[in-house]
């Protein structure tokens, strides 16, 4: 058991350092993208391009792909060995590269027509459709370098192999910083501008896609792709994928139908985008870390009968999520906008432009452990190969999301939008939680309850700490000041909440350091 966590953390550590790496690297991205384009009508029109593919991205590759891939894959390791996995690998990722390239062939010819549901607030404004329309072409064939990508980093995941598809995503923010250095000297206009930072995401996705080709390579197990055929095991395969395009993608989902929502106010866009770059941090690091590695783990337990370690893992990743997440969501509500401030208000990004999207990262952020939960509960039903019930809660959770921002949107705009996400994701974590519960999958001891409360309660007085010591530091992180003075005094503040944080989680027993401190310099068990 003690092995079993431990080999969970330390991969956990891995993914969750690699994706800091990246965010910090997103963050320097966003800023370039903030000062060169702001977000007047070019900056709505390529993050709306962007996000197009990106949704597809997450629903074909990350959400239908992973989820139903990992836990037959993991079977087929298990029952069968190496070689016929990989030859089962090959089968569905041959399938993938047509459903892929015939999307994407289609999407490109009929896109003006395509794209108008999603923008319709773009509509009245040719100049800016049309723009989003090149954009996105330009955009689009992201999509196939993703998904290929995606199903490289299944195959290494479920080979327990984390790194190399973790690194991924630093080296898309790389290639695409390089694209932006020169447009912040150049006399650029903003449509030019916008057409070449959508070049840049196309070659940072042709990067990405290589680095994790090699990584599988060195592996020694790249699936011989070939024309696909329809047999037993591709049609269980996307029996179970079809309903995870739901249930896998749910939280991007919900943030693009607050996207079509948002294309009806000017710059909504642009505040919604920014305000999702911050929360996304500590999304990136904890829920995504902890789903990536928590699927491949619980469906090799539960592929090898091994239930009570299966439901000990599930246990240790709520723990941790709790433990980071809790705090980072209090700690964005308390410093959101001196932290919009200093990462963002500088060339066209306005102080008003600040204001706006830190009350939309507020209410995002207060949806940030839910958001967590998802990632932590899914996998207790993909790993048993279940992907109808979470589509079912998925779908709730988009009614919730639609209605709510529907009729919060005409009062308070992004933020309603950010408010309706929330709740959505709250809806679904609830669900998601209840059901495992009434199945037995989830059951927490009465320990972990008081851990969890404990961690509660040390996460609101850290938030309380810290925008007390906010207050002071005002001229510091105004503005107006030099941009290392803010970046020192946002760093102080960081430094102290996380001491007052883990100090306080540390008394109360909660999580006792030295405890986490050993799981983490454990190595795990070979691959």
């Amino acid at each position: 058991m003690a092995s079993g966590a431990s080999s969970l953390y330390r991969n956990f550590l891995n993914v969750g350092v690699l994706t800091l790496g990246s965010r910090i690297l997103g963050f320097v991205r966003d800023a370039l993208v903030a000062a060169v384009l702001g977000t007047g009508p070019a900056a709505d029109a390529y993050l709306a391009a962007f996000r197009f593919p990106n949704l597809f991205r997450r629903l074909f590759a990350e959400g239908a792909f992973n989820t139903a891939f990992i836990p037959l894959f993991a079977k087929a390791l298990e029952q069968d060995g190496r070689e016929p996995a990989r030859q089962w690998a090959a089968r569905i990722m041959s399938w993938l590269v047509v459903v892929v390239t015939v999307v994407t062939i289609l999407v490109e010819i009929f896109m003006p027509w395509v794209l108008a549901p999603f923008v319709p607030g773009f509509l009245d404004d040719p100049a800016k459709y049309d723009l989003t329309v090149l954009l996105t072409r330009i955009c689009f064939p992201y999509l196939m370098c993703m998904s290929l990508m995606a199903a490289y980093a299944a195959i290494l995941n479920g080979l327990g192999y984390f790194k190399a598809a973790a690194f991924a995503p630093i080296l898309l923010n790389i290639v695409m910083i390089a694209f932006m250095l020169p447009l912040v000297l150049s006399a650029n206009t903003d449509v030019q501008t916008a057409i070449w930072i959508a070049v840049g995401t196309i070659a940072g996705g042709i990067a990405q896609l290589i680095l994790v080709y090699a990584a599988v390579r060195r592996a020694g197990f790249v699936p011989r792709l070939h024309w696909p055929k329809f047999d037993g095991e591709v049609k269980r395969f996307w029996l179970l994928a079809l309903p995870a395009v739901l249930a896998g993608g749910i939280t991007q989902v919900n943030i693009f139908v607050g996207t079509i929502i948002a294309s009806a106010a000017d710059s909504a866009i642009a505040y919604l985008y920014y305000a999702d770059r911050l929360y996304q941090l500590p999304l990136g690091i904890i829920g995504i870390a902890v789903g990536t590695v928590l699927l491949p783990e619980l469906s090799r337990h539960l592929k090898g009968g091994r239930d009570a370690e299966a439901d000990a893992s599930q246990n240790q990743a709520l723990l941790i999520s709790m433990l980071l997440s809790l705090p980072a969501a209090t700690a964005l509500i308390a410093l959101a906008a001196p932290i919009v401030s200093v990462l963002f208000e500088r060339g066209a990004f306005t102080s008003t432009d600040t204001v706006q999207t830190a009350q939309t990262l507020i209410w995002f952020s207060a949806g940030l452990p839910a958001y967590v939960l998802i990632r932590v509960l899914q996998p207790g039903f993909f790993a048993r190969e279940d992907t109808k019930t979470p589509t079912v809660f998925a779908g709730i959770s988009v009614v919730v999301n639609i209605a709510l921002s529907l009729a919060l949107f005409p009062s308070l705009a992004h933020v309603g939008i950010a408010i309706a996400t929330s709740v959505a994701a709250w809806a679904n974590a609830v669900l998601l939680a209840i059901w495992l519960g009434r199945r037995g999958h989830f059951r927490l001891p009465a320990a972990d309850w008081r851990r969890h409360e404990l961690i509660l309660l040390a996460a609101a007085v850290m938030a309380a700490i810290l925008w007390g010591l906010a207050l002071p530091l005002a001229p510091w992180l105004a503005s107006s000041a030099p941009l290392l003075l803010q970046i020192a005094a946002l760093g102080a503040l960081v430094i102290a909440g996380m001491a007052v944080y883990f100090g306080l989680v540390h008394v109360t027993g909660a999580q006792p350091l030295g405890q986490l401190l050993r799981r983490l310099r454990r190595s795990p068990p070979e691959a």
